[in-house]
């Protein structure tokens, strides 16, 4: 059987738990205990303070400029706050443990269980919710926030947590499995050169917002809607023959500032398909040959669009596009999240969900259309186009 392969362990090398599930003693992991084991590994709990959210109700409150940060907003190294919510003042009085400061790094812990991302003062003042666990390294611990970040990131890391997670429907990993991690203390020198690529990587990553909000603002204008006024009047009325000829009669659909900018985009007589190709190149998963999947939660809320290897044999059945360089992927779930992707040269012959349309610009540049695609008001416009309750 293709994939196959077999350990043999002495009763000895049980541990504490006395795991004898197979999985646990898998080569890859067994391979890397042996390379750990090179180093002095400190655990986490003795380097650093971990704790986690508050369980339970948390108050929602817009006025507030606490953020409430989940699993999600530790999905790309740096911790962002796409998606979330603002809480009560009182909830971030009440959780002084779990308030964020600058260099703490989160792990989420539920779910999708090892997201990491470093805290920076761009999302602060802030504090985080019961799946998600705060980790804040004492003044003298032996590693830095950017190489714990790093390791954690790293195969090592996330193969750890992978392997110590538990459950069955959800997995999760709780507050003394996250303390128990081994991090392996290497010299000042190579923790110096990882924290300088990290740094490296935070300043083209704020670079990179930079310039995609001064892209969204310039296209925006060029677009004719720099000028407009939405009117967000909740009460309108519509003829029946363009209530017929819509093929649309919920009233949502005929609000003023839809009708408005709908007015805007249609000047020029062009709509999508004019400008694209739904590519619709089907992919058949083989046992034995995995592939690199693209799926929702792999795409940033900048654009970028990350894949991890999945092996042929456990293929999700959303696994469904076959994406290629210059093609532009939108996401057709909940479409006012924004998420959208340029695919790169080196993710040719990648895999995607099902849960993306998949674009191929023709006459203009990949780069304008995915530009489009992401501006809010487009957004809303695809979210107004979506079925299902």
């Amino acid at each position: 059987m293709s994939g196959l392969e077999t350990v043999e362990r002495m009763f000895s090398d049980m541990n504490e738990e006395f795991r004898i599930d197979a999985e646990y003693f898998q080569k890859r992991f067994l391979n890397e205990d042996q390379h750990r084991a090179k180093f002095e590994n400190i655990p986490i709990g003795r380097l650093a303070f971990v704790t986690d959210g508050q369980h339970g109700y948390h108050e929602v409150d817009e006025t507030s400029p606490i953020w409430h940060l989940t699993a999600k907003n530790a999905k790309g190294w740096i911790a962002d706050t796409d998606g979330a919510d603002h809480i009560a003042k009182w909830v971030d009085d009440n959780n002084q443990r779990s308030s964020l400061q600058v260099n703490d790094v989160i792990l989420s812990t539920r779910g999708t269980v090892g997201s990491c991302a470093l805290v920076t003062a761009a999302v602060l003042p802030a504090n985080i919710d019961q799946d998600v666990a705060r980790i804040a390294l004492k003044t003298n611990a032996k590693v830095s926030p950017a190489f714990l970040l790093a390791y954690l990131n790293s195969q090592f890391g996330q193969d750890w947590l992978q392997r110590n997670a538990s459950g069955m429907v959800q997995q999760g990993l709780s507050l003394d499995k996250v303390r128990n991690i081994p991090v392996p203390i290497v010299s000042e020198n190579f923790q110096e050169a990882v924290e300088n690529a990290i740094r490296s990587a935070q300043r083209m990553f704020e670079q990179s917002h930079k310039l995609n909000v001064e892209t969204e603002n310039l296209l925006f204008n060029a677009l004719g809607l720099g000028e407009w006024k939405p009117d967000d009047t909740s009460v309108c009325t519509s003829s029946a023959s363009a209530v017929q000829s819509s093929g649309r009669f919920d009233a949502e659909y005929f609000r003023p500032r839809y009708q408005s900018l709908l007015a805007l985009l249609r000047r020029q007589g062009k709509t999508l398909r004019d400008v694209a190709r739904l590519r619709e190149n089907m992919f058949t998963p083989q046992p034995g040959q995995p592939f690199h999947y693209i799926e929702i939660g792999d795409l940033a809320a900048d654009g970028a669009a990350t894949s991890h290897v999945v092996p042929g044999e456990e293929a999700p059945s959303r696994a469904t596009w076959i994406v290629q360089p210059g093609d532009v992927i939108t996401s057709t779930v909940r479409p006012n999240r924004c998420l959208t992707g340029l695919i790169e040269p080196e993710q040719a012959g990648n895999i995607c969900s099902s849960g993306f349309a998949v674009l191929t610009p023709k006459g203009i540049p990949g780069e304008l259309l995915f530009a489009y695609l992401r501006l809010p008001v487009i957004c809303e416009l695809m979210d107004l186009h979506t079925t299902a309750s």
